[in-house]
């Protein structure tokens, strides 16, 4: 059985959905106001590989992960641009959908945005104050009462009187509380606006959540996910408007992804370690990075650097080394087969994806010595984790996403190759040793050599790998 660690309960639990067979799963996604980090792309892959083995282990999943697309970050982007916050948030958008995709994440069954659910959030926030949950402040904004919620803190285990306002909470002068938190911000000049009972304004920043998880999932559903820091307040601001607008348990199971370091320190803007997904693409493979990723346990902390991916991109390659025989085709996993139920076993024990990997490793070893017939085995069971979408060969070569000129150039040759001037290159030194003019052929490896390609000489003619 799937056993899951349960944020709320602190503790792994058994996963029984609320529906046999079916799993409604909410992911908090992206604020689009700049590009991904690879903190989100931790996020990101973290959460695609949960839905991939909801649905190997059979269940059918509704995957909804929200765009955050009215905040304050987003505001004042738009100010410092002199541009409109729908440009702002559409080009960011492009570029999300451009660089997960290219780590391979799926796009989730729903990905609704914050500006199309604000009737949602009003009437949410209506039931808060019939509830006696929602109060109008001096200043216009409507907050929630933090003290009359019994349950608050019960997701984070923070205590009502240890807190201390100010610290990952927001203040106001109008509040009654300093822990109370904002429903709806009334509207300020020049920003974003919508009518509601209380006068006009937007959002805060948990409501949204509640209001698009409870429409397009139910009141109440399996799973909701998201980092770590979004633990405390976002997620316990999200039970509390959730339970305290419908008078039910909001989710049974929640999951929360751990942090991104670089080089064992947090990443940050101010220290000059802070990595977009699109600057590290151009050094390394997208599939790279996914491996990277993939092979940390979703709930471990991730060390970023340039060791780690380059370690990365060897394990990889060994695995693709594996598969150069076989072809991409649609296998089905033999679950009998003694490496893959020690996968499944590993992947039922919280997603743990490190020994699942390690598995991969053990077939790729075993394909290695001589066992071809696994290599099927091998490429079905990496394609429950996203991994091996292209053939061993296009991997080598460097082909669909796969080679990354910029890293060529940065190794100081400034010298970039198309697989077709390898070929023709090739295709020259074959000509060159049947007319058995060998300096000829000698050059041409050496050149290639010096631009990482790496020939190999068999039965059946002349193969190349970028090295």
């Amino acid at each position: 059985m799937l056993r899951i660690y349960n944020s709320l309960a602190r503790e792994k639990q058994d996963f029984v959905p609320m529906r046999p067979g079916e799993v409604r799963m909410y992911v908090c996604g992206m604020t689009v106001y700049d590009f991904c980090h690879i903190g989100h792309g931790r996020m990101m892959v973290a959460f695609d590989v949960v839905r991939r083995w909801l649905r190997a282990s059979g269940y059918r999943v509704t995957y909804v992960r929200n765009i955050t697309d009215i905040d304050d970050k987003i505001i004042k982007r738009a100010a410092e641009n002199h541009e409109t916050i729908a440009k702002v948030t559409e080009r960011n958008i492009r570029y999300m959908d451009e660089d997960v995709g290219a780590l391979g994440v799926e796009k989730p069954d729903h990905e609704p945005r914050a500006t199309q659910y604000v009737a949602q959030m009003l009437q949410m926030i209506g039931r808060l104050e019939a509830n006696g949950l929602a109060y109008l402040a001096e200043d216009g904004d409507v907050n929630f009462p933090v003290r009359k919620f019994p349950g608050y803190g019960k997701l984070s285990g923070k205590r009502l009187d240890d807190l201390r306002a100010g610290e990952r909470v927001e203040v106001g002068a109008a509040k009654r509380d300093p822990l109370d938190f904002v429903l709806w911000k009334h509207s300020k000049p020049d920003e974003p606006k919508w009518p509601s009972p209380w006068g006009e304004g937007r959002p805060g920043w948990a409501i949204e959540c509640s209001a698009m998880g409870c429409s397009l999932l139910g009141e109440s559903f399996d799973i909701h996910g998201g980092g770590q820091d979004l633990q405390f307040p976002h997620h316990e601001n999200e039970i509390a408007q959730s339970e305290g607008a419908n008078g039910k348990p909001f989710v049974k199971y929640w999951l929360h992804n751990g942090f991104v370091q670089v080089d064992d320190t947090k990443m940050s803007k101010s220290l000059g370690n802070f990595f977009t997904i699109r600057d590290i693409l151009k050094v390394y493979d997208p599939e790279v990075v996914r491996f990277f990723l993939v092979r940390a346990q979703y709930r471990s902390e991730l060390n970023y650097s340039d060791a780690q991916l380059n370690d990365a991109k060897a394990g990889l390659a060994r695995l693709y080394g594996a598969l150069v025989n076989s072809s991409v085709s649609e296998e089905s996993v033999d679950w009998d087969e003694p490496h893959a139920a020690r996968f499944k076993a590993a992947m039922d024990d919280d997603f743990n994806t490190p020994e699942a990997i390690a598995e991969l490793h053990r077939l790729a070893n075993l394909i290695h010595h001589g066992n071809h017939q696994l290599s099927s085995q091998l490429r079905a069971l990496g394609k429950v984790l996203g991994l091996f979408q292209r053939s061993a060969q296009d991997y080598f070569q460097g082909g669909v996403g796969g080679f990354r000129p910029q890293a060529m150039a940065a190794t100081g040759s400034g010298v970039q190759y198309t697989n077709e001037k390898i070929e023709e290159l090739i295709a020259i030194r074959v000509s060159a040793k049947k007319a058995k003019d060998f300096k000829k052929a000698d050059q041409v490896r050496d050149e290639l050599a010096a631009l990482g390609i790496v020939l190999e000489d068999g039965p059946k003619g002349t193969t190349w790998r970028r090295a």
